[in-house]
């Protein structure tokens, strides 16, 4: 609980409140709408209208939604619900990633992968996909790295920036880039995957957009015309 209270709402590697947010908030939605949506419930949990209800739906003191429909005679509340949610989470923490709550830290369970196609091939994973990596980010913060809730505990990163730049507009030779993973889209070229470790870390490239700077690059392709 102290954790959750004095989280500052960042996605840190080695902080352990976005894992136990992130479980809590599958386990809250679960109690709250999985009785009365029965197999429609997967559809709506990584669904606009769930984020777009969480928090108004929590912030109600009263609600049909609170009531589990598959307790007979019991009428649950708000408090039982949030509470019933909390303490599912604690227990499947505890179970995946130990007693130790110090542990839960978000580097455990959340990864990218960039995949190429042919990398859905087992064999070709190793040289075609870059990846996977421990990152930070999230759904909700401006390092948008985009997972699913699922039973699972674990939250694959399937979207996400495509780039990221800094155009200095008052001296635009100064403006700065990243891709996710790098320039080159042949895995057997240097320049492959060669940022994305700079990307992870929120690092940035200077673009060279000074045509004299440009020739005087050490890399250069030429395209010759065949007559």
């Amino acid at each position: 609980y102290d954790i959750i209270k004095n989280w500052d709402g960042s996605y840190d590697l080695k902080s352990a409140a976005p894992t136990i947010y992130n479980r809590f908030l599958y386990e809250f939605l679960v109690s709250t709408y999985k009785d009365e949506l029965g197999g429609d419930f997967k559809l709506f949990l990584n669904s606009h209208i769930q984020k777009k209800n969480v928090l108004p739906q929590i912030m109600k003191d009263s609600s049909v939604w609170w009531d589990d429909i598959n307790t007979k005679n019991i009428k649950e509340t708000r408090s039982d619900i949030v509470t019933g949610a909390f303490k599912n989470a604690v227990s499947f923490l505890e179970n995946q990633l130990g007693p130790n709550s110090d542990d839960w830290t978000w580097n455990r369970v959340h990864t990218l992968e960039f995949k190429h196609p042919i990398g859905e091939v087992a064999m070709m994973r190793g040289y075609f996909n870059v990846g996977p990596f421990e990152v930070k980010g999230g759904n909700e913060v401006i390092n948008n790295q985009i997972f699913n809730l699922d039973s699972t505990g674990y939250y694959k990163v399937h979207a996400g920036p495509s780039t990221r730049r800094v155009i200095d507009f008052s001296d635009v030779d100064n403006s700065m880039t990243i891709l996710p993973t790098g320039q080159s889209g042949n895995p057997q070229s240097e320049h492959y995957s060669d940022q994305a470790q700079k990307f992870l870390n929120g690092e940035f490239v200077r673009m060279l957009l000074d045509e004299k700077e440009i020739r005087a690059s050490k890399n250069k392709l030429v395209f010759t015309a065949e007559n």
